[in-house]
C-alpha cells in the first residue's frame, strides 16, 4: 500500500524558462548552451548538489569556465514558476491521506526558494541532496528518504522527469514513475492503487 508519494522538483513541481538562458548567452554573445555545458558538468555539478560548495560558488566557478561572469550571475538568479496542477495533485493527495515529499538534487538555496515560491507549504517533507550530502540516483539518498518518512520501500511511489535518477530507487524496489505529465503520473498512481480526486 503506498503511504507516501515522493516528488523530484525540477521539471515536475517548477519549471525553468529555457529562452531566458538563450537570451542571456545571445546578449552577451556566448555560444548557445555554454551556460548549461558549464553549469552541469561533473565534478562541478557532483561538488554543489552534494552540499560540497555553495550555490554562490558554483555560480562563481561558472563565469569561470565561460569567461563571463556577469552572465553567469543573470544566470544564477534564474527564475521559475510552480506547477500549480501538480501542486493541486500533491493537496489531493495528503487529503486523502498520503503524505508526500520532495527529493532534489538541490543546492544549499533550496530552502529559501521553495519558501518563496510557496511550494514548501505544500509538501509534508523535503529532502535536498546539498542538506543530506548524497545526489540521485545513489540509493543512500533514497534511503535517507525511507529512514525519515520511516516507510517500507513497498510503501513509496517516487517519481522523476530523468528516468537516469529512477535507478536508486528501483534498487530498494520502491515504485517508480518516468515524470512526462500529469495524465500519466495519475495512470501510474491509479496502477500503484491510488486514486484522487481531480
Amino acid at each position: 500500500m503506498i503511504r507516501a508519494v515522493v516528488f523530484d522538483l525540477d521539471g515536475v513541481l517548477r519549471h525553468f524558462d529555457p529562452d531566458h538562458v538563450t537570451q542571456i548567452e545571445a546578449r552577451h554573445r556566448l555560444p548557445t548552451g555554454s551556460i548549461h555545458a558549464a553549469a552541469f558538468a561533473e565534478p562541478l555539478l557532483a561538488a554543489v548538489t552534494a552540499g560540497q560548495i555553495t550555490r554562490a560558488e558554483w555560480v562563481r566557478q561558472v563565469g569561470e569556465r565561460i569567461g563571463h561572469s556577469q552572465a553567469a550571475s543573470e544566470w544564477g538568479v534564474h527564475p521559475s514558476t510552480a506547477d500549480d496542477e501538480m501542486l493541486a495533485l500533491s493537496d489531493a493527495l495528503r487529503a486523502s491521506g498520503i503524505r508526500t515529499a520532495i527529493l532534489t538534487n538541490g543546492t544549499d538555496t533550496i530552502t529559501t526558494e521553495l519558501r518563496e515560491l510557496e511550494i514548501d507549504t505544500r509538501v509534508d517533507a523535503v529532502f535536498n541532496s546539498a542538506a543530506i550530502g548524497i545526489a540521485k540516483p545513489d540509493v543512500r539518498a533514497f534511503q535517507h528518504v525511507l529512514d525519515a518518512l520511516a516507510l517500507e520501500p513497498e510503501e513509496v511511489f517516487f517519481t522523476d522527469d530523468s528516468a537516469s535518477k529512477l535507478a536508486g530507487a528501483e534498487a530498494l524496489d520502491m515504485t517508480v514513475h518516468h515524470f512526462t505529465g500529469i495524465d500519466g503520473l495519475r495512470a501510474a498512481l491509479r496502477t500503484a492503487g491510488v486514486v484522487v480526486s481531480r
